[in-house]
């Protein structure tokens, strides 16, 4: 299966921060959801892809090229969505399209015409005068009109109220359709990708955690809840991380058979949430670190 991203033992140090050993892949035609909480690495690792950051060592290629070489010709074929205004506000959305329709060879002025007629966006209106959902599907309408290859999407439903979110995941699911479009999709709010991800990559303080197809997910953690008397020193390795009250223990596995099998039907077993899954992964890193230092 072709990868359309392939990142390599990506190394990118900032002060206070750094990626570490960042290796991961993008599958052609699906959609990768993108997670991981605030300040973990994802918006740099974006940055990265789009090489508007180059990382200290590792390697990083695009449609099985690189940027040193290849930067146009990969430019080209990528669409990307911004979570801010990067449009220029004292324009109108047909005044801006002129500026970036000259950038792409590939340019559809019928395609564009078409997205601005779905969203009901206004062209001839002043940029600084959009809301914030307006100025999502703006971006969006500059983002496909140019038959990317590739949808790169940072917080896109960040600030959205949900019918407009549910909307923007119809419509990224259609554009799916044909098999040729790949979208690598970043967000906190994680029950969106829920109904639109083929893929999940969870990075975590700069290191990636896993990149699993969303069923995988479903069949391996598992959200554990029991009695304080089930912990000891050796049942408590069985989980990422717990969290005890009075009244008993809730705990997230990555092993869900292993689960069963050590405590049978003396716990309680649920489907974690994406959500659950970061929380607690976040809780074990901090527990992890309380016991080093």
């Amino acid at each position: 299966m072709e990868n359309v991203i392939e990142i390599k033992n990506v190394h990118k140090s900032f002060e206070g921060f750094q990626l570490k050993d960042l290796t991961l892949t993008v599958k052609k035609g699906f959609v990768t959801g993108f997670i991981g909480g605030n300040g973990v690495g994802k918006s740099t690792t974006i940055k990265l892809i789009m090489n508007l950051l180059q990382p200290d060592s590792g390697t990083i290629s695009v449609f099985g090229l690189n940027y040193k070489e290849h930067e146009k010709e990969i430019k080209q074929r990528i669409g990307f969505v911004y979570d801010e205004n990067v449009f220029y506000d004292h324009l109108s959305l047909a005044e801006m399209k002129e500026i970036v329709k000259r950038s792409y060879v590939n340019w559809d002025d019928q395609l564009f015409n078409d997205y601005v007629k779905i969203f009901n966006l206004p062209l001839t209106k002043k940029i600084k005068s959009f809301s914030k959902g307006m100025m999502m599907k703006a971006s969006l309408s500059i983002a496909l009109s140019h038959h990317a290859e590739l949808i790169i999407m940072d917080e896109p439903t960040s600030g959205l109220d949900p019918i407009f979110r549910r909307e923007l995941l119809d419509i990224l699911h259609q554009l799916m359709q044909d098999g040729n479009k790949t979208i690598f999709f970043s967000t906190h709010i994680t029950t969106d990708l829920d109904t639109i991800a083929d893929y999940i990559t969870f990075i975590h303080q700069g290191e990636h955690i896993f990149t699993k197809e969303l069923y995988q997910i479903e069949e391996e953690y598992a959200i554990v809840k029991g009695g304080l008397d089930l912990l000891d020193r050796e049942t408590e390795k069985e989980f990422i991380s717990i969290r005890k009250s009075n009244y008993g223990f809730e705990a997230l596995t990555a092993n869900k058979v292993r689960t069963e099998e050590v405590f049978g039907e003396m716990v309680l077993i649920e489907k974690p949430t994406l959500e659950d899954i970061m929380y607690y992964t976040k809780k074990g890193a901090e527990q992890y670190v309380q016991f080093n230092t």
